[in-house]
């Protein structure tokens, strides 16, 4: 009965295989969205951008409360949305 499904099912082979790829992409894009780690990378360079002086004391705590707020985000999506984070 196997082989007789899949011969049947092989013209939506096409559709079938979209589909999986469709999932796969969703997939690594979620993971993508909740990882922390580019986040995390960004509040290091933050902390050596001070340590360096490039920029002052205040620039730091407001760019570390953004950073901290969307980690948080990140890990409790029921946490209220952060302000966007830019570049």
């Amino acid at each position: 009965m196997g082989l007789l499904t899949e011969i049947l099912l092989l013209p939506l082979a096409p559709v079938r295989a979209t589909a999986w790829f469709a999932g796969r992409i969703a997939d690594a894009a979620e993971e993508e969205l909740y990882n922390p780690a580019p986040l995390m990378a960004r509040l290091r360079e933050l902390h050596r951008a001070l340590e360096d002086g490039e920029i002052d004391e205040e620039e730091f705590e407001a760019g570390e409360e953004r950073l901290l707020l969307a980690i948080q985000q990140r890990q409790d999506p029921d946490h209220p949305s952060p302000p966007p984070v830019t570049d």
